[in-house]
């Protein structure tokens, strides 16, 4: 893939007393999908978060916590990849991690070209036809992934800059970003292989579950049987996929939670699953208690 010239940016705004540091990731050019309406982010009444829609240009924002610990992870938010819920499931993921000693990187991937409310749109697509939604996303994907893979690549590449192992790379996604969480693994090379992925209430319908990579990285699944989406099957089959193939894997599956937990406390077991990540994330050696 050709490469652009990566572009370093660091904003000089003051968010929570520090400074944005935020990564244009390199990307090629869309030639089969064109955004009108310009990247925005705003509180959406339906979904009752913070979200980001029309992302053109793949960026990420750094979170670096005060004591590094040396390992990181890629966080790709969910949003039916008509948008990003970039709060709930992309900063206050990040600044969690942050707490345990753990570098994040959250991913704003290309979306599907909408109107001013890409919320409002998925959810008429939803209502009136939905399978509008799959045709959208479709020729978008491709970019997304790249996207994902981009990033990896980059941290690792920046792995010294960021007190990061080059070794200890890992890829979270929510929902459309559980898609592209796949999506990356599937299609890896060595040089932007996470070396392990977390895929949250995954988008199996839009990333069906493949054939497992020789080299799959550990994999920990985090999904709620009454998902209303339908997403628990596709989670316990891609579970079912790496264990059949002798691979590292962890599945959490709650009885309650819904979809698009995220980080929302809902006074259920599930609100503690990033707390379960990282139990499994140190009892495999993939980051550690001391910051």
């Amino acid at each position: 893939m050709k490469k652009y010239l990566l572009t370093y940016i660091l904003i000089g705004m003051v968010t929570y007393g520090k400074a944005q540091e935020i990564i244009e990731v390199p990307h090629e050019k869309a030639s089969e999908v064109v955004w009108e309406q310009p990247e925005k982010e705003y509180f959406s009444e339906i979904w009752q978060t913070q979200v980001v829609t029309n992302v053109a240009t793949p960026t990420m924002e750094v979170f670096r916590p005060e004591t590094p610990n040396g390992t990181a992870v890629v966080i790709a938010p969910g949003g039916g990849l008509y948008a990003l819920s970039i709060e709930s499931e992309g900063k206050n993921v990040a600044k969690w991690l942050n707490e345990k000693g753990i570098t994040a990187f959250v991913l704003k991937y290309r979306l599907v070209p909408t109107g001013t409310d890409g919320v409002k749109d998925i959810s008429e697509d939803g209502a009136t036809d939905p399978s509008k939604i799959l045709k959208k996303v479709a020729p978008v994907m491709p970019y997304s992934i790249a996207d994902g893979l981009a990033a990896v690549r980059y941290v690792r590449e920046k792995a010294d800059t960021f007190s990061v192992d080059p070794k200890k790379i890992g890829f979270m996604g929510f929902s459309a970003g559980g898609a592209v969480t796949m999506g990356v693994t599937y299609s890896c090379k060595t040089e932007d292989r996470p070396d392990f992925i977390v895929p949250v209430y995954t988008w199996t319908y839009a990333m069906p579950v493949k054939e497992v990579p020789a080299d799959a990285p550990p994999m920990l699944v985090v999904c709620a049987s009454n998902d209303p989406l339908g997403l628990a099957p596709g989670s316990t089959e891609l579970y079912a996929s790496w264990l059949n193939a002798g691979k590292t894997v962890g599945l959490h599956m709650y009885a309650k939670g819904g979809h698009g937990f995220g980080m929302k406390k809902q006074g259920l077991p599930s609100d503690s699953w990033i707390s379960r990540f990282y139990d499994w994330a140190v009892s495999e050696g993939i980051t550690n208690t001391s910051k």
